[in-house]
C-alpha cells in the first residue's frame, strides 16, 4: 500500500477494479435469476389456467349430457307418477307399453309407408287404447287386489309385451325413421348437444307443465288426486273411480309412448325400454312418486350424477347409481325430495 505525498494511503488499482466488477456482476446474476423465476411462474400459471378452462369445458359437457339423458328418464318418471298418483302401484309394464307402441310406429312407417303426421298420432291413440284396455281387461279383474299382487301383475304384463315384440319383430336392432336426426348437433360455444336431445328436453318440460296444470286446475285432475287418497270416499262423493283408473292408465301410456318414440331413433330393439324404465322409476322415487316436478327434477339430477360417475370414476358405476339412489332415498326420505308424506287413517 503506497502513501501519497499528502499522507493518504492509495488502494491498489487492480483490487479496486475487481471489487467494482464483482459488485456489478452479482446484481446482474440476481436479476436474471429473478426474471427466469418470473417467467417460469407465468408459464406455470398459464398452463394451470388453460387446464382449468379445459376441465370446466369438459365438466360443462358432462352436465349437458346428463341433462340430455335425463330428459328420457323424466318422461318415463312422469308416466309412472301418473299411475301411482291414482292407484299407489308402480307400473313396471310402463316401458314395454311404450315399446309396443314404438314398434307399431316402426311397422307403419317402414312396411306400409305412412307419413309421419299419420304414424305418430296413430301410435299415440293406440297407446291410450292399450293403457285403457290393460287396466279394464286385466288389472280390474284381479280378485281382492293388494299392492304386491298388482305389482306382480304389471311385471307379468311387461314380460308378455316384451315376448310379443321379440316374437313379432325379432331381436335384431332396427332403425326408426324420424324427422329429426339423432346425429345432428347444436354447438353452444365449446359444448355440443344433439337436436334430438334438445327436442326431448323441450317435450319433457312441456309435458310436465301441462300435466301439472291438468292435475292442479281441472276437475278430472282433482278427481284423480281424490281417488288416490281415498277411493271409498271418492266413490261416496260421486267420482267414478274405475273410469278414473282407466283414464290414468291411458294418459300414462300416452306419455310413455312419447318417450319411446324419442328413444327409438337412437336405439331400437326389444330391450330398449328396460333401462329408461328403471331410471325413470329411480328418478320418481328420488323426487317423490306423487310429485310431477319432483320426478322431472330427480330425472335430471340422476342423469347428471350417473354421467359424472361414468366420466370421473368408472363407466361400470353408471348402471349402479340409479339403484344406489333408490336405496338411499328410501332409507333417508321415503316420500321423496318433493312429495309430502301423509298417513292414511284406516
Amino acid at each position: 500500500m503506497k502513501s501519497s505525498p499528502s499522507g493518504f494511503k492509495e488502494r491498489p488499482v487492480g483490487l479496486e477494479f475487481f471489487a467494482s466488477s464483482e459488485a456489478l456482476i452479482k446484481p446482474r446474476g440476481g436479476a436474471l435469476q429473478a426474471k427466469r423465476s418470473l417467467s417460469e411462474a407465468l408459464c406455470f400459471s398459464g398452463f394451470y389456467f388453460f387446464g382449468v378452462i379445459l376441465f370446466m369445458i369438459d365438466f360443462l359437457q358432462v352436465i349437458v349430457n346428463g341433462i340430455a339423458v335425463g330428459s328420457s328418464y323424466a318422461l318415463m318418471g312422469l308416466a309412472m307418477v301418473i299411475i301411482y298418483k291414482t292407484s299407489e302401484v308402480p307400473n313396471f309394464a310402463q316401458g314395454e307399453m311404450a315399446l309396443i307402441s314404438s314398434f307399431l310406429t316402426y311397422m307403419v312407417l317402414e312396411y306400409h309407408g305412412f307419413p309421419y303426421y299419420i304414424a305418430f298420432p296413430g301410435a299415440m291413440v293406440f297407446s291410450v287404447i292399450l293403457g285403457c284396455f290393460l287396466e279394464f281387461a286385466i288389472l280390474r279383474r284381479a280378485k281382492e287386489p293388494n299392492i304386491l299382487g298388482m305389482i306382480i301383475i304389471t311385471i307379468g304384463i311387461e314380460m308378455v309385451l316384451m315376448g310379443f315384440v321379440s316374437w313379432k319383430f325379432g331381436a335384431d336392432p332396427k332403425t326408426m325413421p324420424f324427422p329429426v336426426s339423432p346425429y345432428d348437433s347444436i354447438m353452444l360455444g365449446d359444448v355440443y348437444i344433439s337436436t334430438l336431445e334438445v327436442l326431448t328436453l323441450v317435450i319433457a318440460l312441456l309435458l310436465m307443465v301441462i300435466l301439472f296444470i291438468f292435475f292442479r286446475f281441472t276437475k278430472l285432475g282433482v278427481a284423480i288426486k281424490a281417488t288416490q287418497q281415498n277411493q271409498m270416499a271418492a266413490r261416496l262423493m260421486g267420482i267414478r273411480t274405475n273410469r278414473i283408473l282407466m283414464m290414468t292408465w291411458g294418459i300414462s301410456s300416452l306419455v310413455g309412448c312419447i318417450a319411446g318414440l324419442l328413444i327409438s331413433p337412437v336405439t331400437m330393439q326389444p330391450y330398449m325400454m328396460w333401462d329408461p324404465m328403471l331410471k325413470g322409476f329411480a328418478a320418481a322415487v328420488m323426487g317423490g312418486m306423487t310429485s310431477l316436478p319432483g320426478a322431472v327434477f330427480g330425472a335430471y339430477l340422476l342423469g347428471i350424477i350417473e354421467n359424472m360417475f361414468s366420466s370421473y370414476v368408472s363407466i361400470e358405476f353408471k348402471s349402479v347409481v340409479a339403484f344406489a339412489i333408490i336405496v338411499l332415498v328410501l332409507c333417508i326420505k321415503p316420500s321423496g325430495l318433493f312429495a309430502r308424506h301423509y298417513v292414511k287413517k284406516v
